[in-house]
């Protein structure tokens, strides 16, 4: 069987087919040609992959050796990916091994772990249970080791400006068709430093920030490998754990997430439990609202509305994660100034 140029440890998932994203040139296709050649590979060896809510597009591999080819044009910068891939890897961690790459083209071979993505096993019905807690051990571990150097800040700063960014710059004006008064911007500001003060301050640990089961992949020898986290920075712990656990493409049973708190948590004794749940909650409550208003920045922007059919779950995990203590803060702000009635995809959008 034939083995990639420089191959390494299998170390990366790759995810269901789709079609290929657009507006793709001929020279962006002949630079794509030329890069395969240099490894020993030509484009018809290669089947395209779905992509996320980004523009990077995925190539399968399959002759003359499994790989995966990451098309990441720019403005896309693979360089975060590629430093934080090595540091994780050198590390024991299961995530991309680089074949190759092209930091100036946006190009990056990488070995194959197939397809079984946790949010695929989920969605056919798999047992949820110890997808979910080998997902926590895998965070457990992404956690255990030194975090990759110049991840960027994810503190509670940056959470309160992206999601007043996706709340008053996209979702507002959708749903009332002008812009939001000042004093709404500052009222749900101030709400939302209130209410994140437990994460400025807690523990600072690599985040993810898209810890969730679409970028997790069962592997052969049963653990999880972690994919697509060129978007790392340095924040709290809980943040990621309530990306996996309160997730806004699938339903969770709260009783199951609880359990998987508890676990990490068994794990975590050095981590004041009060403090920690409280923070858990408001990375949850500000990542809904977030995602939430993301996805019409999606549909209109960038015209995908198929995301907003997550609108409906997303915005009732928000309402749900608002009526915890923890997150009264940015509950009152937002009682003021958005109707728990008008929260959900503006009318007139549609997935």
């Amino acid at each position: 069987m034939n083995t990639p140029p420089s191959a390494g440890p299998v170390a990366i998932g790759a995810v269901p087919a789709s079609p290929l994203a657009h507006g793709r040139t001929s020279d962006r296709e002949a630079l794509i040609a030329a890069f395969l050649a240099r490894n020993g590979a030509t484009p018809a060896d290669t089947e395209p992959l779905a992509q996320d809510a980004s523009f990077r597009r995925y190539l399968r591999l399959r002759h003359p050796y499994a790989a995966v080819l990451m098309d990441a044009p720019p403005p896309e910068d693979v360089r975060p990916f590629l430093r934080i891939a090595r540091h994780l890897q050198a590390h024991g961690l299961p995530v991309p091994h680089i074949i190759d790459a092209d930091e100036d083209a946006g190009l990056v071979l990488e070995t194959d772990l197939g397809d079984d993505l946790l949010s695929s096993l989920l969605d056919r019905g798999d047992d949820p249970e110890p997808l979910l807690f080998a997902a926590v051990d895998a965070l457990l571990a992404w956690q255990s080791i030194p975090a990759p150097p110049g991840l960027p800040a994810w503190d509670a700063s940056s959470m309160t400006s992206t999601a007043l960014g996706t709340l008053f710059d996209w979702w507002w004006p959708a749903r009332y068709g002008t812009s939001a008064p000042d004093a709404a911007r500052r009222d749900v500001a101030d709400g939302l430093a209130q209410m994140l003060h437990p994460v400025a301050q807690g523990p600072i640990t690599a985040v993810h920030r898209d810890f969730f089961a679409g970028n997790l992949l069962r592997l052969s020898d049963g653990r999880i490998g972690i994919i697509d986290f060129q978007g790392a920075g340095m924040g709290h712990p809980a943040y990621d754990l309530a990306s996996l656990l309160q997730d806004a493409r699938r339903d969770i049973p709260p009783a199951l997430a609880a359990r998987a708190v508890r676990r990490y948590l068994a794990v975590r004794p050095d981590l004041d439990e009060t403090a920690f749940r409280a923070a858990y909650t408001a990375c949850a409550a500000q990542r809904h609202l977030r995602v939430a208003c993301q996805w019409v920045r999606l549909a209109v922007r960038d015209n995908r509305p198929q995301y907003l059919a997550f609108g409906p779950r997303t915005w009732r995990l928000l309402n749900q994660a608002l009526t915890e203590p923890a997150a009264a803060p940015l509950a009152r702000a937002l009682d003021h100034w958005i109707p728990v009635a008008d929260r959900a995809n503006p009318p007139g959008l549609s997935a």
